[in-house]
Formats: C-alpha cells, structure tokens, sequence
C-alpha cells in the first residue's frame, strides 16, 4: 500500500479521474456562479458588466434581510427539533425498545423517502381551513374552540412548516443517532450500573459524553441542510402569506430565473454560500474545545 502511495503516476491514475469529476461538476458552476455577481442580466436579455453593485444591493434590500432572518431562524428552530426528538427517539430503540426497535425505526424513517410534495400536500390537506376543515381543526372544534387558518398567518404558516420537516426527518436523526450510541462499549455502561449509576445519571455521565461526535456530525447535517431550505417551503407555502416564509434559497430562485437577473440572484447565492461556511466552522471550533475537555 506503501508503494502505491508512494508512486505519483499510480495515485494519478486512481485519483485524476475522481478529481476532474468534481472539478467539473462542483468547482467550475461556483466560480462559474461567482462570477456572475459582477454582470446583470439574463442569458435573454445578456449581461452588463456592473462591478460591485449587486453586493451594494445586497446590503440595502430589506427582502433579503427578511428573507436572512427567517433562514436563521428556521435553521435553528429545526436543527434544535431534528436533533433532539432524533435523539430521543434513538435513546428509546436502545434502553427501552431493544425488540421491537426495527419496526419501529422502520416506521419513523418512512416520512424520510415521500416526495416532498406528496408530504406538503397531506399538512396542507390536514391543516387547512377551506373549502372544509381538515383533521387539525376538526380536532380543535371538538373542544369548541373556532377553526385556524393555519397558512393565512405567517407565524401559524411556520408552525406548520417546522412540525412538517421536523417529522419528515426525526427518523434519519434517529437512526444516525442510533448509530453512534451502539458504539458505546458496553462494559463501559455495566461498569456505570455497578457503580449506582442508572436512567438519567446515566444518560448524562455516560451516554451524552461518549456520543458527542456523533452529535456534531447530527447538528452539521442538520444546520446546513436547513439553511438551504428549498422544496418544503416551496410546495407548502410558496414563501407565503406574503413573503413571511420565503428563506434565502427561494429568493435566490426567483430573481435568478422568474426574474432573470442571474448576477443578483448569484449574489445572494455566495451570501448563503459564506454562512453556511462559518456556521461549520464555528460549530467545529466549538465541539473541538469541549471534546477535548471529554
């Protein structure tokens, strides 16, 4: 293996082909995209050299700013969401449902492979308010309270869309959670049980300690798949009412291509691109410090 290694044109031949794949398929459209962020204009109607003026747009347009501020919120919303109830779930398979945990976990990753749109269309047929009441407010009346018009408010809109895609993906957190917890020795957990350690003594000297990296790997998933929220949002709400629920990936789409201004829509592109890039690191400095302390 050594000698592999050490052979320049055998790690060439091994490694050159996968290079240039992801060269072209991944490197080339972002420099590609970043350098639309100096021109305006469409493949249409052509492009106009315009320098800095989009990132001096950028700044100033109070949609991007709520569209920034509902991303931010949303990512965190969800990633607190999806990693907690996923690791709830999965310290359920393990301590209490050891048996019956396959069934169980095939049930709860089932939402994980539906079609966005499949999955939007039952929540808006579940919570809507018109023509008739769907089952949430059916279940509302039964206590005499008035129905809700659950996509008619932008705060009841986000409701529904966090509740959405924190079932669609509880069962993924779960498993992957899952996966991390069963690498706990368990001769570590006897010797803790021996020594009167048990229930959430345990969980939390123990279990939460040793599964750390896992939970990282969890909140990285999580934070960056959120921040780039797109299909949900667009087949429940469209980004509505209003723009209350349009994140930055929808305002990206639209002035790209319903708008054709490909630089702006690029601009705003390399905006979510540097967040997501110091939302990583930040989370990686952070977990270093504490797994050391571990």
């Amino acid at each position: 293996m050594n000698n592999v290694f050490g052979n320049k044109r055998a790690v060439l031949v091994f490694v050159g082909p996968a290079l240039l794949i992801y060269t072209v398929i991944m490197l080339v459209p972002v420099l590609w995209s970043l350098g639309y962020t100096l021109f305006t204009g469409s493949v249409i109607t052509g492009f106009e050299f315009s320098g800095l003026d989009n990132f001096a747009k950028l700044f100033s347009d109070p949609k991007v700013g709520e569209a920034l501020l509902f991303t931010l919120k949303y990512a965190v919303i969800l990633t607190v969401g999806q990693v907690l109830v996923g690791y709830a779930l999965s310290l359920l398979y393990v301590f209490w449902l050891r048996k019956a945990s396959s069934l169980v976990r095939t049930l709860v990753f089932f939402p994980i492979v539906l079609p966005t749109v499949a999955v939007s269309l039952l929540f808006q047929k579940m919570f809507e308010v018109a023509p008739q009441n769907g089952i949430v407010n059916e279940f509302i009346n039964l206590f005499g309270l008035p129905s809700v018009d659950w996509f008619g408010s932008p705060d009841t809109a986000f409701l529904v869309l966090v509740v959405m895609d924190i079932w669609r993906s509880m069962g993924f957190y779960a498993v992957l959670l899952y996966a991390g917890l069963l690498d706990i020795p368990e001769e570590v957990m006897e010797s803790a049980r021996l020594d009167g350690a048990g229930g959430w003594t345990l969980i939390r000297r123990i279990v939460i300690p040793m599964s750390l990296p896992v939970l990282l790997s969890s909140i990285i998933f999580s934070i960056n798949g959120t921040l780039k929220v797109f299909d949900s949002v667009l087949a429940l709400t469209n980004g509505g009412p209003g723009s209350s629920t349009t994140p930055l990936t929808l305002l990206m789409f639209r002035t790209a291509f319903s708008y054709g201004d490909y630089g702006y829509g690029s601009t705003i592109a390399l905006l979510l691109t540097v967040i997501c890039l110091l939302v990583t690191i930040f989370i990686f400095r952070s977990s270093r410090r504490d797994l050391t302390k571990g």
